[in-house]
Formats: C-alpha cells, structure tokens, sequence
C-alpha cells in the first residue's frame, strides 16, 4: 500500500512539473507582471420615481439588514457672514419632527436596533430587514417634516463654541483653516469657515430656509443596498419618499481659484507650541472619474501615501527623523481639487524640513519613477481595489459615482486595466501638470520664534502673518520702559491679595460644579498643610473619580477602578497644590521671559514665557490693568503629537483676604470643560484620615 501511494504522489509530481515552464527559475528577476484580471463588479438597479428621485438598489442577501442613503446633488452654498448654518442644518434635521421630538427619534432608532445620521446633503440609515417598514416611516418622517428646533440649536450652538475655542489653540485645526482660507479664497464655499462671529450670527430660520431651498427630490438620490429586490425597492420608494414636493434648485457658479504665481508662505503662531504644523498646499483642476484621478492616485502613492515605501515618509521619518510621519493629497473635485504635503515636526528642523517637502516634489516633477517602484504601488492599490470590492457599499458607492458624474458604465469594471496600463511616462506627465513646489502656499503654524529661517522659501522674501481666524497678525506691543518680568509677577502676588495672606492659608475646602458638555458635576478640593491634596468629582451620589494624595504618595480611583500615581502625576498635584507659585519665582529656579503686550479677548495683557526647573514652558497673560492672571497655554508631546492645553481664568473674587478665579475654562485635545467655584472656606480643620492612601 505504502508503495502504490508513494507512487502516485511520484506520478502527480511529475505531471505538475511538466504543466510548468521546463526552464529554471532566474530568481535576480523581477517577475513581469501579469494583465491586469478582469473584476465582475455586481449589478444594480435604477429607476426614478414621479417626483424625480433616483433610485439605485443593490442586492445582497448575505446578511438579513438593509441600509437607506438620499444624497443631495447639489453645488456647495456659500454662507459668508453666517458661515457654519449648512452644517446645522445637516445635524439638526434628525432633532426633531411635527410628530417626534428628537428624544422620542433615537429611542425609536434604538428600540429597532437601527442607525440614523443626517448631514446637510442628506440622511442615511441602516436597519434588520424585519424592521424595514417602520424604520422607513420613521426615517422618512425624519426627512420630511424636520421642524429645526430652537432649543436643540441652542444645545448646538454652545457645543460648537465650546470646540471653536479649542480649535483657535489647535496647530492641525488652525492649519486646514488658514490653508482652506489661501487656497479658495473667501469667495469660494470652499474657503469658508465657522467662527465665533458667524457662529452668533446663525438662526433657526436659516436652518429652515436652506432646507426648504436644497432638500428636493429631483436633486436626490436614493441608494438602497442589502437584503431587498428592485420590486421591493421600488415598492418602499414610492410609498415612503414618493410624497416628497420636488422643486427648481438653482445651480451656482464659483470663480475657480488657481495656484499662485510664486510661493508665498503664511504663518500662525501658536505661543508655546513645541512643534511645527507645515503644509504645503494649491488647489488643483482634477475631476472625478477621469484617467487623470486615477494616475493621480498613483502619484500620490509614490509621493506621499499612506505607507511606508512613500517618498515623504522615507525622507522625512526614515531618512532624517524630523516627524513620525509625513504625507501628501491629490484631491479631485468637481469643482477645484487641492494637492497638500504635510508633517508635524520639530520647532528647529522646521525650515529642514520645508526644504525637504519641495526637494521630493521637484525630484518627482524632474525624475521618472522606477518601474519597480511603479509596479509595487500599482500591486498595493490592486490589493486595496479587490478587498474594497467585498463589501455591498462599495457597488453601491460605484453606481452612484457613475450615475452623478456621468462615466462610462464599464468604468470600474475596467479600472484594473486602467490602472496597469500606467507607464512612468505617464506619472511624470502628470507630475509636471499637477506638482508646483514653486506655485504653492507654505503654510506653518508654531512657535514665532522659528519664523526668521522661513523668509527665504516666500518669493517675496517675507513670512505674512495671520491670526486663528485668517485675520493679520498684529505682532506684540512692546513693553513700557520700567516694566520687567518680576515686576509684572510682583504685580500679580500683589492683585491676589499679597504675599503675606497668600502665606497665610495652609488650607482650604472648595466646592464648585464641572460642566463637560452635557454633564454638570459636583466637584471638591480639600488642601492641608501645603502638601496634602484631596479631588473627588460626583454625578449626584456617584463618585466618578476620587484623587488622593498624603504629601508622599497618591492614588486614583475612578469609577471603581484605582491605580498608584506616578512620579510624573505626583509632580503634578505638588504644582496645584500651590495656591500662587508665582510668590516664589524671585527664587530664580524660574526662567521669565517678558516677550510684549497682546490683546486677549478685548483686554491687553503681558505674554510671558515661564520655564520651570524641569524645563517645562508655559506661556502665561497677566491682565495689564488689574494684574490678575487670563490665560495659560502649554503644550505636550506624546507619541509624535502635540497637543496644546488652553487654560482660562475669569470671575476672580476674594476667600480669606486673597482672591481666586471662580470660573476656570480648560480646553484640551478636542475636549472642554468648565469649573465653577461655589465657595473656598480658608484654613478649615481637616482630618489627616481624609488624605490617608489606602
């Protein structure tokens, strides 16, 4: 037996070997690639119904769910002075209709084990295909009979102004602004942006008014993909949106911004900032679904894509370690596409690294791309195209890029071949077309002190300046003649109430309330001896952290959950504990440096730059009027990322002879929240059992 199965598997071996190429293997050879396999991309379906919304299903029974898409294909609106109403328009259309109130929307949405989102070009939902018929009525309730309300705006519109005052210390956010604002102009929608003065200005009627305008029918899509046929579909469209008003919808026509004519390089600063936000960035002409997009893609990849074969990373990570990552965008739009190169690096590489962002453009413009390094990008987006292709949204995305930009029905079906026909003749032709390292806007956002080495890329010989908000930067004033970096803290200690009383307490019970967005909670600090320090926040009788700390060691507990407290976070606690450490800067372990007068909020204020014996910077405004401490800024770095901490002291009021703020506004990495003090009871008994750690 043994001998006979030998045999065969002797035989079987034989046979293989004579199907395949008789001649060995040269393995120093790359091998030529094959034809690009040709991809049978599945059906779909499409009619319109009565009032002109275009239908396209997509069948797919592998699961028993079915998700609903309207898109509005409609140009963008350009909103001025109220810029930021089309975006609340979009999320409060799910906040509520002449039957619901949104409270009443998400139970339902839930109770159906279901998905529901809106946006200001249309809603999308998900749901069990045995719950397709509510869930429909509810969904369509929602896009029909939206009534906006006023106090849901109002919710909205005090969440946003709590992120806009984040964002204005925000380097990437403050970096995507200023260059939206260089590369479209105010005049495009494109070039728009929400802020503290447009964002006052946005009513309920706006909402309303946009909606009537744009939500119509006959500029609609209706994407259907899942367990459903086209009868089925069909069937729902017509009895669930068929009753939906069409209308005109005008278009509207935008002057297509172009790239400068010579690089010009803006600048926002950022005090304290310990890193550097470039970004090379001009807006292009590259429409969707053209040959042009999809080399472009390719373009991109070998300048600056996702992985790590890419230019930009290889130079600037691999190569000089300036970042832990740098990246580019080729962006194509109906109107005006943009390209964009970017990094987060180093305060003192940061003209480094600029020169190294457009020496990498100039070498693609000025040099063909290997074939070798051509044809691993074009097997990565292989890849990527294949895996895209299991799942249902992508047919359905397909149809509705064919049917919205008018391509050839055959278009993704042949992508494959598209793809592998590019040469890099092809790449470089489109490099020199698309790739102007000598037509762009530099933008940098980061420290001033940086901004001297960075005249020499502007064609004017000269950084521009600006503000968060796109305004010109006003430079500091300077200080009067007699005012040093001592006298404006001796100013301070001496606004608070003095030296003597601030002296005077060694300990204090402070009550207040924390706000982080919708959340109000009940917050206490107990301080004893100068060294001791006891936080506990409180949702009602819950105890959601609890922060303890003897003078030697500390603990935090939150949510039933405690951990030992680090060095790092002991160092902290010792800092809070102190009521004004500025009392004791004359010690000369702290660095002061007085750099000018600024404008915060209406109000000039003293901007220095505080560097404690750890080498901890802060940058820190002191009120020229009253003395009293505005604003401090510090900025950490964690795994290649900065992120600013904004800290804001308003309503100071006096507790045992030395004044405290009463309102503090913290913003950090995206989140706020605002701590009230209700009462300070000065040098109180306190037991040593409340700080024991356990």
């Amino acid at each position: 037996m043994k001998t006979l199965i030998y045999s065969a598997l002797t035989a079987v071996t034989l046979i293989l070997a004579s199907c395949t190429s008789t001649a060995p293997v040269d393995r120093s050879k790359i091998p030529t690639p094959g034809a690009a396999p040709k991809i049978q991309i599945g059906q779909y379906q499409m009619f319109s119904l009565e009032n002109g919304l275009k239908v396209i299903v997509v069948e797919n029974r592998k699961l028993p769910r079915v998700s609903y898409s309207i898109n509005l294909d409609i140009d963008p609106v350009l909103e001025g002075d109220k810029a930021g109403y089309t975006g609340f328009a979009g999320e409060l259309l799910g906040a509520g209709t002449a039957s619901k109130s949104k409270a009443q929307i998400d139970e339902q949405t839930d109770y159906l084990g279901a998905s529901l989102s809106t946006s200001s070009d249309g809603i999308f939902g998900s749901c069990l295909k045995k719950h397709d018929d509510e869930f429909l009525a509810l969904m369509s309730d929602v896009l029909l009979n939206p009534t906006f309300p006023q106090e849901e705006l109002d919710k909205s519109k005090k969440q946003a102004q709590s992120s806009l005052v984040n964002e204005k210390t925000d380097p990437g956010s403050i970096s995507s602004k200023i260059g939206s604002l260089l590369k479209y102009g105010k005049s495009h929608p494109y070039g728009e942006f929400m802020t503290e003065s447009t964002l006052e200005k946005i009513t309920r009627d706006d909402l309303v008014n946009y909606y009537n305008t744009f939500f119509k029918p006959n500029v609609a899509y209706l994407v259907i993909v899942g367990d459903i046929t086209a009868e089925e579909a069909k069937a729902q469209a017509n009895q669930y949106f068929g009753a939906w008003k069409r209308g005109n919808v005008n278009s509207m026509k935008y002057t297509t911004p172009v790239a400068p004519a010579a690089n010009q390089v803006a600048f926002v600063p950022v005090p304290g900032a310990v890193q550097s936000v470039i970004d090379v960035t001009y807006p292009i002409d590259l429409k969707p679904g053209t040959q042009e997009a999809i080399v472009a893609n390719v373009l991109n990849n070998i300048l600056g894509g996702s992985g790590f074969q890419a230019r930009l990373m290889q130079n600037l990570r691999e190569d000089k370690a300036f970042t832990y990552g740098a990246y580019s965008e080729i962006s194509n739009d109906e109107l005006v596409g943009y390209f964009s190169a970017g990094a987060s690096v180093r305060n003192e590489v940061t003209d480094s690294a600029v020169v190294e962002f457009l020496y990498e453009m100039e070498r693609i413009v000025n040099e063909p791309v290997a074939d070798s390094t051509l044809q691993t990008v074009k097997n990565i987006m292989t890849g990527s195209f294949a895996r895209s292709l299991e799942r249902p949204q992508t047919i359905a995305n397909f149809a509705f890029n064919i049917e919205k930009y008018g391509l050839p029905k055959d278009y993704y079906e042949t992508y494959l071949q598209k793809l592998n026909a590019i040469t890099a003749a092809d790449v470089q032709a489109l490099a020199k077309k698309l790739i102007k390292p000598k037509n762009a806007y530099i933008t940098i956002v980061g420290n001033k002190e940086v901004v001297d080495k960075l005249n020499r890329f502007a064609a004017s010989g000269k950084v521009d300046l600006y503000n968060p908000d796109g305004t010109v930067f006003v430079d500091l004033k300077p200080v009067p003649a007699g005012v040093t970096a001592q006298s404006v803290i001796d100013a301070y200690v001496n606004a608070l109430g003095g030296k003597a009383k601030i002296s005077s307490i060694k300990s204090f019970d402070q009550t207040g309330k924390m706000a982080m967005g919708p959340m109000n909670l009940d917050m206490n600090v107990k301080m004893k001896d100068n060294r001791k320090l006891l936080t506990t926040v409180k949702m009602g009788a819950m105890d959601l952290m609890k922060q303890v700390f003897d003078g030697d060691k500390g603990k935090m507990s939150q949510m039933g959950q405690s951990q030992d407290l680090g060095p790092d976070e002991i160092n902290d606690i010792r800092k809070q504990i102190e009521i004004a450490p500025e009392a004791n800067y004359s010690n000369g372990k702290t660095k002061l440096d007085l750099k000018g007068i600024d404008i915060i909020d209406g109000e000039e204020a003293y901007l220095m730059e505080i560097t404690d014996e750890t080498g901890e910077m802060t940058t820190t405004y002191f009120s020229v009027k009253t003395g009293l401490k505005l604003k401090d800024l510090a900025t950490q770095t964690e795994g290649g990322e900065s992120m600013t901490i904004e800290v804001i002291y308003k309503d100071y009021k006096e507790f045992g002879g030395v004044k405290f703020p009463t309102l503090v506004k913290t913003n950090a990495g995206g989140q706020a929240f605002d701590v009230t003090t209700m009462d300070i009871i000065i040098n109180p008994s306190l037991e040593d059992t409340l700080f024991k750690v356990d």
